[in-house]
């Protein structure tokens, strides 16, 4: 199983990674602080400190066509923030 699943790369992010050397990962709902923090040691060759997580509700969505109102909602997610030692980097672009 597959703790983190994928990299949280949008521009609120990005500040938090160059600012305060934290970064987000949307992870399994299962996973703990600890197993999480395992992975991500393991995945990228860092020193983490801290982990916060949280855990994303559902948006209501809904589209009017041409059937009626169609409702639903998005799915709901865990995230992580992962503050690293002083002086380690993630960096996300280096294998593309």
């Amino acid at each position: 199983m597959a703790i983190i699943i994928k990299p949280i790369v949008t521009e609120k992010m990005t500040g938090l990674g160059e600012k305060l050397n934290r970064y987000g990962f949307r992870v399994e709902r299962t996973a703990n602080k600890v197993q999480i923090k395992k992975a991500v040691e393991e995945m990228y060759n860092v020193q983490v400190v801290a982990v916060n997580t949280a855990v994303v509700a559902p948006k209501l969505k809904s589209r009017y066509t041409k059937s009626g109102i169609v409702e639903g909602k998005t799915n709901a997610y865990k995230k992580a923030i992962v503050t690293l030692a002083e002086g380690e980097t993630i960096d996300f672009y280096s294998n593309i």
